[in-house]
């Protein structure tokens, strides 16, 4: 029977009717600490019933320090039921029309692998180069066999350049939603188990270039149904004695070790107020006149201005400040008012805001919004805007500009659905390089849940939140069996960009600013905005190379 093998380089998602493109060179090179990817596409001709199926099997074989840091997965296919949103849609996507397509990685469990006739599917291969690996080029054979018998081998050759990849500068949080662990693997909330899960989708988080780490001081009002609840997930404890509040910290600082444990540098806290409007309170529970159970004590029925929630707040901001203050995390801590308001919510989020701004003018705060006409009202010192209404932003030169994108950023910008190619993903490096953005914002790590909370979902199965955002724009891992966290395709191109702009910062400090600007606008014919940009994987791969190539040039001087 008649294989096919092609070495394809990490930004061709390789869709099972299309043969993949070829890499142009075998060979990809990365500093110290880096992580380099690549992948095996294949296919078969012909295919028998299932008893006349041989497996395969692949060696892989190089020097020992890069084997023992490689990572094999299976790239899987997932439902892509709403791959975009029709009316709002530009040339840049690879599909439209609801399918299966490549996204999930699935951790090889041994060497046998199968391919399916009349399909293009891969093996995805990640290497991390090792901070003492020498310089030098180290190249990877693979080969394939059935039955003892070689039928395909091929060798890509990894060069490292001898430089760390320096500590990422940028502020990145993907919102962790701890309810939704609870939720798909049906544990209580805060149990050891649950506890295990966090750590576990922490740790990926981090590997997953996250370093600020969304923390449910109490249970995040997001994504929720006017009137509904998600799942209650509060670690601060609360006791209610009339207008008076004890607080009992023990279960944050919990958290905030095993973050820290993990690699988290940042926190943010949750909103103090509701999305979309800052009209009213969380849900906050509390045992009131020392009961023996928490009951509720705010949420959609508290205005958000209200003197109950107000006396509530006067007390906890400030003992929340001086927990902080006391880990010494103040000021790695970053606020937020209410999410994503909007022209007509001025008023609401100027009263919310105007009656925690005497205790919250000494910190960071800050919120997603996309109104220029907004933040220019003075109601948002720190605001962050969506990438495709930054312009307004950047041309009157805001200071620590953040930005993000969601499922409204459909048309000319970055973004990474899984419908979209993955060089459309991975540019956002070069963007958030050239125009000094220092933090970046998305909504869904893994929320696992309907659009507004209404009920859990399965993410194997549902990959749109029920046919409310386009398919991958609320998680970027997906939950195994064992307990951790499932890489995706978009978030470890996401990885890649983060990488990106690590490797231009090492580079500017050599060469000057000047100089990486001039190389990242070479052979770009007109302006490279966040609407703007070469189109083609081919620009980011040659661009790495070059960036490395001058970086060679330093070593070798």
């Amino acid at each position: 029977m008649a294989y096919q093998f092609i070495f394809v380089d990490s930004l061709q998602k390789v869709l099972p009717e299309q043969k993949p493109e070829a890499m142009g060179e075998a060979k990809l090179s990365g500093l110290r600490g880096e992580v380099l990817c690549f992948q095996l596409a294949y296919t078969r001709d012909y295919q028998r019933g299932p008893i006349w199926q041989k497996d395969l099997a692949y060696t892989l074989s190089g020097d020992d320090k890069v084997l023992a840091a490689t990572r094999i997965s299976r790239v899987e296919l997932v439902p892509v039921a709403l791959p975009a949103y029709l009316d709002r849609l530009d040339g840049n996507y690879l599909f439209t029309d609801p399918r299966l397509g490549p996204d999930l990685l699935e951790p090889v469990e041994s060497n046998i692998f199968r391919p399916y006739a009349k399909q293009w599917r891969s093996l995805w291969f990640e290497v991390t180069l090792g901070e003492n690996l020498p310089a030098g080029d180290y190249p990877v054979t693979l080969q394939v066999s059935q039955e003892d018998q070689v039928i395909w081998e091929d060798t890509i050759t990894l060069a490292v350049v001898p430089l760390q990849l320096p500590e990422q500068t940028l502020i990145h949080t993907e919102w962790f939603h701890g309810d939704c662990l609870a939720d798909y693997y049906s544990c209580p909330v805060f149990s050891e188990e649950h506890w295990r899960l966090l750590g576990n989708f922490m740790e990926s988080a981090v590997r997953n270039s996250v370093n600020l780490l969304l923390t449910p001081i109490f249970t995040p009002p997001l994504d929720t149904a006017v009137g509904g609840e998600r799942t209650t997930i509060q670690l601060v404890g609360i006791e209610q004695d009339g207008d008076k509040f004890i607080f009992d910290f023990t279960l944050l600082d919990r958290w905030i070790e095993l973050a820290l444990a993990k690699g988290i540098r940042y926190f943010e806290m949750a909103h103090f107020f509701t999305q979309w409007g800052a009209m009213h309170a969380p849900k906050i529970l509390a045992r009131v006149d020392r009961s023996a159970e928490a009951e509720q004590i705010f949420g959609w029925d508290t205005p958000a201005t209200g003197p109950a929630y107000k006396n509530f707040l006067y007390q906890f901001i400030p003992a929340l400040k001086t927990f902080l203050a006391e880990r010494g995390l103040l000021d790695r801590t970053y606020f937020h008012i209410s999410d994503e308001p909007r022209l007509e919510h001025k008023d609401s989020y100027r009263a919310a805001k105007e009656m925690v701004w005497p205790l919250l003018q000494d910190c960071k705060v800050i919120d997603a919004l996309s109104s220029y006409e907004f933040y220019r009202s003075g109601l948002v010192e720190h605001p962050i805007p969506s990438n495709n209404h930054i312009e307004s932003f950047l041309d009157n030169d805001i200071a620590d500009l953040w930005t993000y994108y969601c499922c409204s950023q459909t048309v000319d910008v970055s973004n990474r659905f899984m419908a979209m190619p993955s060089a459309r993903n991975r540019i956002i490096g070069v963007q958030l390089y050239l125009h000094k953005i220092s933090g970046f914002l998305h909504w869904g790590f893994n929320f696992y849940n309907a659009q507004y909370s209404v009920r859990p979902i399965n993410p194997f199965l549902v990959t749109d939140a029920v046919n409310a955002f386009p398919s991958g724009d609320a998680f970027i891992v997906y939950p195994a069996k064992d307990g951790t966290a499932l890489d995706s395709l978009r978030g470890r191109v996401f990885a890649q960009a983060m990488q990106d702009m690590r490797a231009f910062q090492l580079l500017e400090s050599l060469a000057g600013r000047d100089a990486v600007e001039a190389l990242i606008r070479e052979d770009v014919e007109g302006e490279l905005t966040f609407a703007k940009y070469p189109e083609a994987a081919s620009y980011l791969l040659n661009l790495r190379e070059k960036v490395n190539a001058e970086l060679m040039r330093f070593v070798e001087a």
